[in-house]
């Protein structure tokens, strides 16, 4: 059975690149049939905290990207955090030790970093090798350390030969020989590295294909030594391209919003977003866009990811995400725009719950207009706040006529027995018919004084959902003659 898996660290928001990669093992993953494992790298103990954790958790959550094990919901290969899998981690450094591919050396770590500057400044490669690092292993050496209680850092034993990749989006990766030296696979404080690590959560985990990105590349040489030590199968591996910002480079904070939970809070919909972020270096086979999650899984292959890099283009992110704010159900948009009307302070509540047929309405008046949710109070707000009218000009015969007209159409429905849209569209084609004022501009001055704008929703939207008062009180003073 395939099983991927997606290992974030919890030291801070969810990236788009790392939500990405966390897509694509999801898709591959539920497209085949397979097990998709949230693995949390917690190594970096003065960084990562529980809360980013849970912050990760619920990001992913929201997008709709479920696992199938993982810290939360156990599994058999568990514990799902590096932190409570150390005494695995020292175990099989042991085995490696018997296995002489890798070594103690009993250094302190200042020694470790003035070996690598000297050897710089030699101009030679900052490689390591066991007979390099053996003047410290001094039997002196040694007792100091058990009488002070220190551990010896554990060095891998890295083969002078060379490595192929047959990456599945890359094709042949060829790592030369010497391309590095023996490296650290266990600290003296106990904590193993990441390419130890990881390599051994991915064996134990049973994990058969490694989707991530290619900034990972460059770690991969360390991992292939390591499976080739513990004599295991290698998985397949997906490298997948970076992400670049509009300018070309690598995104980043410079470019903007760059967190899940930023898209989040400013009105992004997770499946508007979960479609997005799955077009970032892949294609569906028919070329469509648009397309919905169960459709995402049933089409997701890596034979269709780009190796190229992919554009972050938010103008196309806003696009996709106005298209499914017009194409989902009202009554969830409309939950949804409630929160950033309440934070506009345009309603309360309480008021969102009694007037939610009316909310609802309104709401579908404008969100056509609409690519964010977060835009829904500066469209909604005609309908909250008073509107500055000034009043209409009447300085040439085809004013005059539309101030009549407009005139004839607050006389009317000023004691209509039905406010509805029927009967409005009635009033405004009797008010054409008798005051023939010119049509363009008596719909462009109406929208005007009922909006102070001259674009918007449907006239007849916007003057049932004003309300009778409303309409009449703004009309009233569009009439008053300067």
């Amino acid at each position: 059975m395939i099983r991927v898996r997606f290992a974030p660290s919890p030291t801070g928001y969810l990236h788009v690149g790392g939500a990405r990669t966390a897509l694509f093992n999801y898709l591959y993953a539920k497209h085949n049939g397979g097990k998709f494992i949230l693995r949390i790298e917690d190594t970096d103990i003065s960084r990562s905290t529980r809360e980013c954790e849970e912050q990760l958790m619920e990001s992913l959550l929201w997008l709709g990207i479920t696992w199938d094990e993982g810290p939360d919901v156990g599994g058999s290969c568990g514990p799902y955090r590096q932190t409570e899998r150390t005494s695995i981690y020292v175990q099989m450094v042991e085995e490696l030790i018997k296995l002489d591919r890798a070594y103690r050396v009993y250094a302190y770590p200042e020694e470790i970093e003035r070996l690598h500057d000297d050897l710089l400044s030699q101009g030679r490669p900052p490689h390591y090798d066991q007979e390099m690092l053996e003047s410290f292993n001094t039997q002196e050496r040694k007792r100091e350390f058990s009488l002070n209680n220190l551990n010896p850092v554990v060095f891998f034993k890295m083969p002078r030969k060379e490595y192929r990749l047959l990456d599945l989006i890359k094709g042949e990766v060829i790592f030369g020989e010497g391309a590095i030296g023996d490296f650290v696979i266990l600290r003296s404080n106990g904590q193993p590295i990441y390419n130890f690590a990881v390599v051994v959560d991915d064996i134990l985990m049973e994990i058969t294909h490694v989707i991530r990105g290619d900034d990972h590349l460059s770690n991969t040489l360390r991992q292939l030594a390591i499976y080739e030590a513990f004599s295991t199968s290698i998985p397949l591996f997906a490298h997948v391209s970076m992400i670049l910002g509009s300018d070309g480079k690598k995104l980043s904070k410079r470019h903007g919003v760059t967190s899940v939970e930023q898209f989040r809070d400013k009105g992004f919909l997770p499946e508007a977003f979960f479609n997005f972020l799955a077009l970032l270096g892949w294609s569906h086979p028919e070329g469509r866009e648009v397309i919905s999650h169960n459709e995402l899984i049933d089409s997701f292959t890596i034979e269709r990811v780009n190796s190229s890099a992919a554009i972050f283009d938010e103008t196309k992110a806003r696009w996709m995400n106005g298209v499914y704010i017009r194409e989902t159900d009202l009554e969830r948009i409309t939950d949804l725009t409630i929160p950033f009307l309440i934070d506009a302070n345009l309603i309360t509540e309480e008021k969102a719950v009694a007037n939610r047929k009316w909310l609802r309405k309104a709401v579908d008046s404008v969100r056509k207009s609409v690519e964010v949710l977060s835009e829904m109070p500066d469209r909604l707000k005609l309908y909250f706040e008073d509107t500055a009218v000034e009043p209409l000009k009447v300085e040439n015969e085809d004013q005059r006529s539309v101030f009549k007209g407009i005139e004839a159409f607050k006389n009317r429905i000023e004691y209509l027995d039905t406010w509805n849209g029927e009967e409005l569209v009635r009033v405004i084609k009797e008010v054409l018919k008798e005051a023939k004022p010119d049509r363009k501009l008596f719909y462009m001055s109406l929208r005007h004084v009922l909006t102070g704008s001259e674009e918007g929703p449907e006239l007849i939207d916007v003057i049932y959902l004003l309300g009778r008062n409303k309409t009449l009180n703004r009309l009233e003073r569009a009439l008053r003659i300067p």
